[in-house]
């Protein structure tokens, strides 16, 4: 599986990324106690959504999943999150950060087809 390194890295940044680009979009949308609900909130809630739902065993993490989900979900997940940022700096007026973090984003997940792979091979259901 993609554990290298520098691809652990580049996903590292790419987290950390996102979670600020969600962060700006939500200082920038309003003023006053908005401003901190959404500048703060979102990244947060995020932050939150990113740790809570994995796949149980993933390498690519601690191997916990305090709520455990298919791989196919985990997948929507992380590119619904990486979606987003790249979309709240492309709405905050920054469409070429957002562009780099896209073209980044799909270049990770390109580089690392045996995780992508892997988790769609993860669709047990969790449910009771």
């Amino acid at each position: 599986m993609s554990l290298y390194p520098l691809n652990l890295a580049v996903r590292l940044v790419l987290e950390i990324a996102a979670l600020v680009a969600i962060g700006y979009w939500g200082f920038d949308q309003h003023s006053g106690v908005w401003q901190f609900l959404l500048g703060l909130g979102l990244p947060l809630l995020a932050a939150t959504a990113w740790g809570a739902f994995a796949v149980p065993g993933d390498p690519s993490r601690s191997g916990s999943a305090p709520v455990p989900v298919p791989g196919a979900v985990r997948l929507l997940l992380e590119l619904a999150l990486f979606g987003l940022a790249s979309w709240a700096l492309y709405d905050a007026g920054h469409p070429l950060l957002g562009a780099i973090l896209a073209s980044i984003t799909v270049a990770h997940y390109v580089l690392s087809y045996d995780r992508v792979a892997w988790l769609l091979g993860r669709n047990e259901s969790y449910l009771p």
